[in-house]
């Protein structure tokens, strides 16, 4: 469990916190997402939550962030990184430039751990063919896509088998195939019952994904329930983050008489072809 208690962070060159008096719980076998407007503080409570604040970015904190027994800012980066893996915006930056293949890029932090050959292979092995990137094994990173990148920087840090996964934005700076190609990896991280904390500005993969939702607006959570709830909540606009397009059609569909009244507003797309489908059946009480 990742818990952030009373939590308030600034930057060293900042003016004032980022981060104000945040309290969040990352449940064990949940997966979580976070969702807020540019500049909100999203990727600062993500990097809070893996440890690279404060012991890469320092900043001045009040408060907490604990990893299980471990609290965050008494802990060395080197030890929380087998307990929190942290995936970032661009793929490109990951990709640490000292192996020349695919299946050596995956290895580099097993490597760095000590962990013995034999169980490092097998490891490898196993997360490329949970991901379904084994026929890119000998192929250069630098060879690969934007998702293709993505999704091996997923692979890094699964095979290092932390208990939580931070994914910041991951599919912000991806075309559609590429985020496609990540959603598909992340669809195979929820199989597996991995703990996940999603940072992400498309809802829709969240509606999806996500067992629960986060809303963070000026550096405060705002809002927290499921994502049934949570992406329906006509606070949305106010807080600078929208709708889904199915929550958008139906909310217009209800203001023509075209949604039944009696039905919530949907946040995926069989909530919405359902909720029409009943419209066109005449069941608009």
């Amino acid at each position: 469990m990742i818990r952030f208690r009373d939590f308030t962070y600034a930057y060293p060159t900042g003016e004032a916190p980022v981060l104000h008096g945040v309290d969040l719980e990352v449940r064990p076998g949940r997966f979580h997402g976070l969702v807020g407007a540019s500049g909100s503080g999203k990727s600062t409570l993500a990097m809070a939550a893996a440890g690279f604040i404060p012991h890469a970015q320092g900043g001045e904190s009040t408060g907490e962030v604990t990893v299980g027994d471990l609290v965050v800012a008494d802990t060395p980066l080197p030890d929380l990184v087998t307990r929190v893996g942290l995936v970032q915006q661009d793929p490109f930056d990951q990709i640490s430039g000292a192996r020349f293949t695919v299946r050596e890029e995956i290895a580099f932090g097993c490597e760095n751990l000590g962990v013995e050959r034999g169980e490092m292979v097998r490891r490898v092995d196993e997360v490329m063919e949970r991901l379904r990137i084994a026929p890119l094994a000998d192929r250069s990173p630098y060879e690969l896509s934007g998702g293709q990148q993505q999704v091996v920087a997923v692979a890094s840090m699964l095979v290092m088998r932390p208990e939580v996964l931070v994914l910041d934005e991951p599919t912000s700076q991806l075309d559609p195939a590429g985020s496609r190609m990540v959603v598909e990896a992340l669809a195979a991280v929820r199989a597996t019952g991995m703990t996940v904390l999603l940072v992400e500005h498309g809802l829709e993969l969240l509606a999806e994904h996500a067992d629960e939702l986060h809303v963070i607006a000026d550096g405060r959570i705002v809002a927290e329930g499921p994502p049934a709830d949570i992406l329906t909540d006509p606070r949305l606009d106010a807080w600078g983050i929208g709708r889904t397009r199915f929550t958008a059609a139906a909310a217009e569909a209800r203001r023509d008489g075209l949604w039944p009244r009696s039905r919530p507003l949907p946040a995926t797309l069989d909530g919405a072809a359902a909720g029409f489908r009943a419209a066109a059946n005449g069941e608009l009480e």
